[in-house]
């Protein structure tokens, strides 16, 4: 079992303490850099890192709070109270790390103290060994997808190769080589980071037998060989859902934090090999498929343009501080080439990688760093010995495709179709099945779903209906009670082909297949997070529910033999789309 240490992060001599004011603190250390808020209370001091737990931004004071203890982030707005450390919006949903106050009875100065086990890679730690060319070689496929051959292993990293992920809305922007699937087949190892499609997507159909899966704790060695180990960390603001990744070959380090938010709450080793990230940003419906209130389209564009300039800002700055000597930006190769999606395109505009790794470059010119094109192949080796060696890294023959201009729009888009005609949703009721099924209640909000075309267009015949899930019931209209509301449109065939294989909502929401608008504009993180991370792992038992219904159909039309002349209805039965 491994020790916690300490370690001060700021220090505040008694003078200082002295000027701090009751409720919010702002303070820097002048040393790094970094800034901390601290809250004085009557009873006691609460610290923080002045970073939010969403996405890393900045905290500044909140012009709406009344009471003195909220902050507000500036990128997406989310509030915290610094007396309780909560989340209050999005409420119910994370807790502030927080760090021990500790106020000196001799001097009383005031130290701030983080509390951490020992890094986990530093644990039987092994020396660099020489290298010889060709032992180590990074091939990029396509996203996220790589190809690590460390001696005699091959190890692919999230292999997203055809078709699209999120249901319709993202498609490969890059033509993987065409030996793709025979590399993948050949792989001693896969590692998949996370669940959403864009790592893994049709893996199933792809011929590769899947015959030994291990899912592995996190923060301890695996050892593959003599010379090969590998370790994944956890997301520290996605646990539940994003991992990265440490292999290390004769004491040399590669490390792939996929696209994780603070990839292991933010302590990285120093000095790596090779540094993996993503860099696009855009990997959200949010704010393009909202409408209504502050969502207009320069709101939308002031509001992508300053994330994106933010996003490359901090993972150069990320680079800066781990200093790897070779950097190379992926997991953000994607595009939403469907017709029907052109305005998502036009406007979800995302960072280019030759833009981070010339940012990098102005800021650390001692950082090698790598724009991959399918096929291109880095020789570590080559790259330590010499970073100026043109042939560290091999770029595919001038006649190779890079970009993808074809994606079979049909063939997908057929599946996605067949599911609009399931025999389930002859009958109304499975809207209360599949709710029941999912398992949120229990909180004040009311969605009303439209089913629409693919230019979200209400649907004629299509279903209509309001769930308020503080008693998950499923009124005719919304209550009288105060309570906050979302308008969901979503594209048939997604809606229904989510509800029929009981698949996450990432489709709808990240797959940019539905348009919303809330009332109030807060983002609801305990719905969101439920029917995003947290639905059952077996789809809905649907042969089942047709099972019942064809048995109430059958108990019914023998009543009504017997009571003839006495009509009635089972509405819940009923075809018809409720408005």
């Amino acid at each position: 079992m491994t020790s916690q240490v300490s370690k001060t992060v700021l220090r505040l001599e008694a003078e200082e303490v002295q000027t701090l004011k009751d409720g919010i603190n702002f303070k820097k250390q002048p040393e790094d850099g970094k800034c901390y808020i601290i809250y004085k209370g009557k009873d006691k001091m609460r610290a923080c890192r002045n970073q939010c737990k969403h996405q890393g931004g900045l905290f500044i004071k909140d012009i709406e709070d009344m009471d003195g203890r909220t902050v507000r982030c500036t990128k997406h707005y989310w509030k915290l109270n610094v007396a309780t450390m909560e989340y209050v919006n999005p409420p119910d949903s994370f807790m502030q790390d927080e760090l021990e106050a500790v106020l000196s009875d001799t001097d009383g100065s005031l130290e701030l103290l983080e509390l951490n086990p020992p890094d986990p890679w530093t644990a039987e730690p092994r020396e660099a060994q020489e290298l010889h060319a060709g032992e180590i070689t990074l091939t990029y496929i396509t996203h996220a997808c790589m190809e690590l051959k460390a001696g005699n292993k091959r190890m692919m990293f999230d292999p997203w190769l055809t078709g699209p992920a999120f249901a319709r809305g993202w498609w490969l922007l890059h033509e993987p080589p065409s030996d793709a699937m025979d590399r993948l087949s050949q792989a001693d190892l896969i590692y998949i980071s996370h669940m959403h499609s864009d790592h893994l997507r049709y893996l199933e159909k792809s011929g590769v037998n899947l015959t030994n899966i291990n899912v592995v704790p996190f923060g301890v060695w695996q050892n593959v060989d003599e010379h090969l180990r590998f370790m994944i960390l956890m997301d520290g603001v996605h646990p539940e859902m994003d991992t990265c990744l440490i292999v290390e070959y004769k004491g040399h380090m590669i490390l792939n934090t996929v696209d994780c938010t603070r990839p292991n709450n933010g302590r990285l080793p120093h000095g790596v090999d090779v540094m993996l990230s993503d860099f696009a940003g855009g990997a959200s419906g949010f704010p393009m498929t909202f409408h209504g209130g502050k969502y207009t389209e320069s709101w939308k564009a002031g509001f992508i343009k300053n994330e994106r300039k933010k996003l490359l800002n901090y993972k150069t700055q990320l680079v800066k501080s781990l200093q790897p000597k070779i950097y190379c930006p992926f997991a953000g190769y994607f595009t939403e080439a469907h017709p029907s999606d052109r305005y998502i395109k036009e406007t979800n505009i995302k960072n280019s990688a030759a833009d981070l790794n010339e940012s990098i470059r102005k800021s650390c010119p001692n950082i090698l760093t790598w724009t991959p094109s399918p096929g291109s192949v880095l020789d570590l080796a080559l790259a330590l010995n010499d970073p100026t060696n043109r042939s560290a890294i091999t770029e595919p023959p001038n006649d190779t495709k890079i970009y993808k201009d074809s994606w079979d729009f049909d063939l997908y888009l057929d599946e996605l179709n067949a599911s609009i005609s399931a025999e389930i949703f002859k009958y109304k009721s499975w809207i209360q099945y599949y709710y029941k099924w999912a398992g949120f209640k229990g909180y004040n909000l009311v969605i009303r779903v439209i089913e629409t075309d693919d230019d979200f267009e209400p649907l004629k015949g299509g279903y209509d209906y309001l769930v308020d899930f503080l008693d998950l019931s499923f009124p005719d209209v919304r209550p009288e009670r105060d309570h906050a509301f979302e308008e969901i449109k979503n594209r048939v065939n997604v809606m229904r082909h989510v509800v029929l294989n009981g698949r996450l909502w990432d489709d709808l929401y990240i797959g940019f297949s539905n348009r919303m608008s809330r009332d109030p504009d807060v983002y609801h993180h305990r719905f969101w997070n439920h029917f995003q991370t947290e639905l059952p792992l077996s789809a809905p038992d649907w042969d089942g529910f047709l099972q019942t219904v064809c048995e109430i159909r059958n108990s019914c039309a023998r009543n009504v033999s017997l009571h003839q002349g006495y009509g009635f209805t089972v509405p819940w039965l009923s075809g018809r789309a409720l408005h």
